[in-house]
Formats: structure tokens, C-alpha cells, sequence
């Protein structure tokens, strides 16, 4: 059995109390055994062989929707007007490059920039799958595995999320572009993610990836393959899909269809508290009333939706109607968990004309036990006995922090201020460095250089 002492620790962070009871104790020892906190004591010295955290310490921050190679597009895509469906083209172009092997190269790069921001663990939303022209690769799932052996280099845990993705529109062929993100019909997709299921079973740790299931849109999948999903999709995985993220998705859905998104999903029993509805910005007061019912998840990623001018959504509604509210990074336009839970309050701020519509609680549930409804990996989602231990230590005395109570560091503090990073009771990042790969600044750099 390990120790970490924590020089001052947020407790009492839970799914329960965070908001209620949430207090900062100093002299915090967290007892750790397998990977878990196996005892807390506070007000005490640290043991000599302790692992010794300075700042504040909270739960590590939960990445609930993630498309890695996305990143390849940050600082790259501002130049003169245009919208989502612009920004789309150019990112069709980024994931053309792709191979499984400067895709590893890029997604380890990637997770780590993560984890030393104070992730430790992410729903990897994937659906380049196949070759360019749309053929399997000769390895069976090279794409997928690669992807799992970047998460593990990099030491975070994954929910590796395999797309279904068969249209290119509602009524429309996939384009070439997208050739490689497709399968021939639900059936097949289905028999590829089981085979994916049992390989990654065999390879990885089940507490470090995990295999789940996400439908890339009602744009991307067609009623009669939604159909098929609901009845043979196993129960025991989550299931994503990016839900009424342009307005342009919800004419075509109403028009093919006669329903929202939303109400399609709910017309085939794909709505429940597995599912998590990426995004869910143009929605009906009827759709936000679905999703509360259901006690679906619904994943902000408030940073991308500004970065794409795609609208603020109805976070605030949403959660009052029962929906549990998540955070993600999306495209990384930003990867760091403090920016998403404020940009989340600012975009409800500015939506309002209000102030308070989230507390700095809630903001703090949201990345964290929010994305715990995602994941198939478990999340930190509190500092208690029985809960797997990951950590952020963050600094209350930088130029962001210093003055701010930590209850509310979710408006002041950023990624910078993230000191120190353990997964499953190891020290993984230090002072903006991972232990064992070095700068995510340096790897990001050469990764990048294999791309135009």
C-alpha cells in the first residue's frame, strides 16, 4: 500500500454532495492500494516514503468527447469567414492523411498534451476506420488498435467510441472523403465492433480501454440502420452521437423524416441513460424534455462550439429537465478541463443576460462525474475512500489563481496551473511535463511535421 500527501485537498466531491458539501481540507493523506484510494486522513505529516502534492488537489477532469486527429487542425482553419460546413471540408482533408501509424504518433502526442492538462481519461469519438479508398486495412482494426496503444503510452484510460457512419447526408452515398469512415450496413459494423470488442479484451486492461459504440449522426446513419442498432447493440456498452449540432441536421431530419433528431432517436428506444448526445445545440423545448426524461447524458464542448460558431446550447435547460451535463474537447481547438467548465457558464451568461447559471460546483461535476455516465473506463469522480485515484494538483499562487477560493478556481485557473497529474495512484505528469514521454509541446511538434 502507497501514500500520497496533499499538501490541500477539495473532499466531499462526489455525484451527491459536490455543490452541498465540498470543503478544502489541508494535510489530506490518500491511502492507495490497486489503483485506489483505499483511506483518507486529514490534518496530518506526510510518511516518509509518501508521494507529496503540492496546491490544490481535485479529482482528475474527464474528456467526454474527443476526435484526436482533429488536432492536426488548431490555429490552422481562421483564416476568413465561413462556418461548420467549411471547417468540415478542411478536416475531411486533415483525416485523408491519416495511417495507423502517424496516427499513433499524432494521438499519443495528443493524450499526453491531455493528461498533463489534468485528463485522465477520454471518449475518443472514431470513425476513421479503413484504408483511403474505403478497403480494411490487412491488420484487422489497425486503426482502433493504434489508437489504444497511444492512450496507453500516454497513460490515460480510453472509451474507445467505434462509429457507425454510412451516409453522407440524409438520402446521400458517402463521399470519397468519407469512404474510409464507412462499413457496408449496420450488420457489418455491428460484426466489427464485436470482433473489435474481443481483441482489445484480450490486449489491454479493462480499467485502461474499453471498447463502447457511437452513431456519428442521424446524418450519417440512416432510420433503417438505427433500427438494426437498437435491437442488437449489446446493453452493457455507452453509445454516443453528435445530436442536433447545426440546424441544417435538424430541416433535413424534420423533412426525411417528420421528427427532430431527437425524436427520431426516441422512436426507436435509442433514447436512455446510456446514451450521450454530443453537442444537442438546436433543440426543441420537446427535445429537451426527451433527453431529461431519459436521463441521457448531453456532452458540451463548449470551446469547439465557439471555435465553430455552431450556437450556444441549452445546457442550463437541459439539465434542469434531468439530462446530466458532461464536458469534452472535441476538435482541441483547447485542451484544458478549467476553460470548458467556465466557457460552459460564459455561453449560458451570454445566452441569459444572468450570472450564476452554473456554479462552480456543478461546473466541477460537470467534468468529472458528468463523464462518468460516458465512459466504459472508470472516472475520478471523487476524493473518497473506494474511488480510483486520479488526481490534478493545481497551483493556488500563479497569476490566474492566486486570491481565488479553490472552490472556485473553475473561473480563474487554467491547464497551466495544473502541477501534477496521477493515474491510478502514479505520478504521470509533473509541472507541464509527462514522466515518461517529456514535453507534449515537443512530441505535438514532430508529430505534426508529417502532416500538411
Amino acid at each position: 500500500m502507497s501514500g500520497i500527501w496533499c499538501e490541500s485537498a477539495l473532499l466531499n466531491v462526489d455525484g451527491g454532495s459536490v455543490g452541498g458539501g465540498a470543503a478544502v481540507a489541508t494535510g489530506v493523506r490518500l491511502e492507495v492500494h490497486e489503483g485506489r484510494i483505499s483511506g483518507i486522513s486529514t490534518g496530518v505529516q506526510p510518511e516518509a516514503a509518501d508521494r507529496i502534492l503540492n496546491g490544490v488537489v481535485f479529482p482528475a477532469a474527464a474528456n467526454a468527447h474527443s476526435h484526436a486527429f482533429h488536432r492536426i487542425l488548431r490555429g490552422r482553419t481562421h483564416d476568413g469567414r465561413g462556418d461548420f460546413w467549411v471547417w468540415r471540408e478542411q478536416m475531411y482533408r486533415s483525416a485523408a492523411e491519416l495511417t495507423p501509424e502517424k496516427y499513433e504518433k499524432l494521438a499519443t502526442a495528443v493524450f499526453t498534451e491531455m493528461v498533463v492538462s489534468g485528463f485522465s481519461s477520454v471518449a475518443e469519438f472514431h470513425y476513421v476506420h479503413h484504408q483511403s479508398e474505403g478497403t480494411p486495412y490487412p491488420e484487422p482494426h489497425a486503426m482502433e488498435l493504434a489508437l489504444a496503444r497511444a492512450a496507453v503510452a500516454a497513460g490515460i484510460r480510453l472509451t474507445l467510441l467505434d462509429t457507425l457512419y454510412l451516409a453522407g447526408g440524409i438520402g446521400t452515398p458517402l463521399s470519397p472523403e468519407q469512404a474510409r469512415f464507412g462499413d457496408a450496413d449496420a450488420q457489418a459494423w455491428l460484426d466489427r465492433l464485436a470482433s473489435l470488442r474481443a481483441e482489445v479484451a484480450r490486449t489491454f486492461p479493462p480499467d485502461r480501454v474499453s471498447v463502447g459504440a457511437a452513431l456519428h449522426s442521424v446524418r450519417g446513419v440512416p432510420e433503417e440502420a438505427l433500427k438494426t442498432v437498437a435491437q442488437q447493440l449489446p446493453a452493457d456498452i455507452p453509445l454516443h452521437i453528435h445530436l442536433s449540432e447545426q440546424p441544417a441536421e435538424n430541416e433535413a431530419c424534420l423533412q426525411a423524416y417528420g421528427v427532430t433528431p431527437a425524436g427520431l432517436l426516441a422512436r426507436h428506444g435509442l433514447l436512455s441513460g446510456r446514451l450521450s448526445a454530443v453537442h444537442a445545440t438546436h433543440l426543441t423545448p420537446d427535445d429537451i424534455q426527451l433527453l431529461g426524461d431519459a436521463g441521457s447524458t448531453v456532452v458540451m464542448c463548449p470551446s469547439t462550439e465557439a471555435d465553430l460558431a455552431d450556437g450556444i446550447g441549452p445546457a442550463r435547460a437541459l439539465s434542469d429537465a434531468g439530462s446530466t451535463i458532461a464536458l469534452g474537447t472535441d476538435q482541441h481547438a483547447v485542451i484544458d478541463p478549467w476553460v470548458e467548465m467556465r466557457t460552459l457558464e460564459h455561453g449560458e451568461r451570454l445566452g441569459s443576460g444572468q450570472r450564476g447559471r452554473f456554479s462552480p460546483q456543478e461546473l466541477l461535476r460537470a467534468a468529472t462525474v458528468g463523464a462518468a455516465a460516458s465512459m466504459g473506463t472508470p472516472v475520478a469522480s471523487a476524493l473518497e475512500v473506494g474511488a480510483i485515484c486520479d488526481l490534478m494538483a493545481v497551483a493556488p499562487d500563479s497569476v490566474r489563481t492566486a486570491g481565488s477560493m479553490p472552490q472556485q478556481f473553475a473561473f480563474s485557473a487554467t491547464a497551466s496551473d495544473v502541477t501534477a497529474v496521477v493515474i491510478a495512484g502514479e505520478l504521470v505528469a509533473s509541472n507541464g511535463a509527462h514522466v515518461r514521454l517529456g514535453s507534449p509541446g515537443s512530441l505535438l511538434t514532430e508529430a505534426l511535421k508529417e502532416f500538411s
